[in-house]
């Protein structure tokens, strides 16, 4: 932790109402209000004050709601393509890369955008915390928070689907501040998430909050930040594949910061957001053009999930129709839903490998199938300023070099856990 830093000055306001109020720690939501809506950050700095890259994720701090800095944080990088641009016929693609790529300056060590959350959400917490953060997470999520609370010395406890264990790789061995439980094979995010959901009702935990976290929202709309500071103006399309759509949400709350700063141009950068088919709940309300989303049977998610290869891209229960969320940010700036399928996706990673030289990960490989599709049909120019956000990337590479430790579960419970269970058995937890 940098003994220099002073915290970032920011108050929270209300997406429904406009209510300004002050942040008392860990707020959520707005007091008071009844309607759900997301609760964004106002920051004192208007103007963004870029640190150099020495501060990692850091460098952006005057835009990100903390109090403190921890150890071992990168920024995203933003790079204009050669190689994938030429493939494709585009004069100006920018290419935002999150994750394991030395030669490009970027190590971060879950080769995953999610770190961006998890060292924003770290360092807005109380250094004098003494309840234990609780992460629900389909896996990448999960990584990142394990990997900073481990290096930082933060008690976590993740709550994953046993059948994405496999993403909670680390090259050494976590220290037992950090826990894990799992729900039974055949669950997905959701049932983590519910999971995670009774454990917060026990009195020494406390969730992380997800979307609703103006930390984790910010730390993702570092994304924006690199790609605009490093082109000198605001993209026109932002393409990125989504399961909560947070990240998405994120951009779009950077965008509007970016105007008001007044140095790079006042245009709101069309969000082509991304689902692997067959699961698509998000693309399927959009088509509807309805703010919530269409009912679907559990059962059917459940199987659409276990067929796509994005499993981080697997929410059922995204923040789509809150105030704020996903739905106000499209039809706010405009863009549209896209889809891919594995084989698609597949593709385009070989594409990418290729032409960039480096593996991505498949959500991010759903991202790029869809910008080739929409280049293919001329959904956009080919002089357009495209931002590509490569939410993870170099994991390939960095497992050929480092030996991996994975990190194993305390606890297991089933898809529909009895509550009192799942409370009595976490409660003993030593931490």
């Amino acid at each position: 932790m940098s003994s220099s830093f002073s915290r970032t000055e920011y108050k929270l306001m209300s997406v429904e109402t406009g209510a300004i109020f002050n942040d008392k720690g860990w707020t959520l939501d707005a007091p008071g209000e009844s309607k759900p809506s997301l609760i964004r950050a106002i920051y004192n700095d208007k103007q963004l004050i870029q640190k150099d890259d020495s501060f990692g994720i850091y460098k952006f701090s005057s835009w990100l709601p903390i109090h403190k800095t921890l150890h071992g944080s990168n920024a995203p990088v933003t790079f204009k393509s050669k190689g994938l641009a030429a493939s494709l016929g585009l004069s100006n693609l920018y290419i935002t890369f999150s994750g394991y790529w030395p030669e490009r300056g970027i190590e971060m060590k879950t080769c995953s955008f999610k770190e961006t959350e998890s060292y924003s959400v770290c360092a807005r917490m109380d250094n004098n915390e003494k309840k234990i953060l609780v992460v629900a997470s389909a896996g990448n999520t999960a990584r990142a928070f394990a990997q900073v609370c481990s290096n930082n010395k933060i008690n976590l406890l993740l709550s994953v689907p046993e059948d994405n264990l496999n993403a909670l790789w680390f090259d050494a061995p976590l220290n037992d501040c950090v826990k894990l439980i799992s729900s039974k094979s055949g669950g997905d995010y959701f049932d983590a998430i519910h999971l995670s959901n009774i454990v917060c009702e026990l009195d020494n935990y406390f969730a992380e909050g997800g979307a609703k976290n103006v930390a984790r929202r910010d730390g993702m709309g570092t994304t924006m930040l690199s790609a605009t500071t490093k082109i000198g103006e605001i993209p026109e399309y932002y393409f990125q594949a989504i399961g909560s759509g947070t990240g998405a949400i994120a951009a779009w709350e950077a965008n509007l910061r970016l105007i008001e700063d007044g140095r790079f141009g006042n245009r709101k950068m069309k969000l082509m957001v991304s689902q692997n088919y067959p699961f698509h709940p998000i693309y399927d309300a959009w088509k509807a053009d309805s703010r919530s989303l269409l009912p679907f049977d559990d059962m059917e998610a459940r199987k659409q999930v276990e067929i796509i290869d994005a499993k981080v891209l697997s929410n059922r229960k995204p923040p789509y129709s809150i105030t704020g969320g996903l739905f106000d940010a499209m039809k706010d700036a405009g863009g549209d839903v896209l889809l891919a399928t594995n084989e698609e996706a597949r593709e385009a990673a070989q594409i990418f490998l290729q032409t960039e030289g480096i593996d991505i990960h498949p959500a991010a490989a759903v991202a790029t199938a869809t910008l080739i599709d929409a280049v293919k049909n001329k959904d956009v120019e080919t002089d357009s300023l495209i931002m590509l956000n490569i939410t993870g990337g170099g994991e390939k590479r960095f497992e050929k070099e480092h030996k991996l430790h994975y990190l194993k579960p305390q606890l297991v419970f089933d898809v529909n856990p009895d509550e009192d269970e799942v409370k009595e058995h976490v409660g003993k937890l030593k931490w």
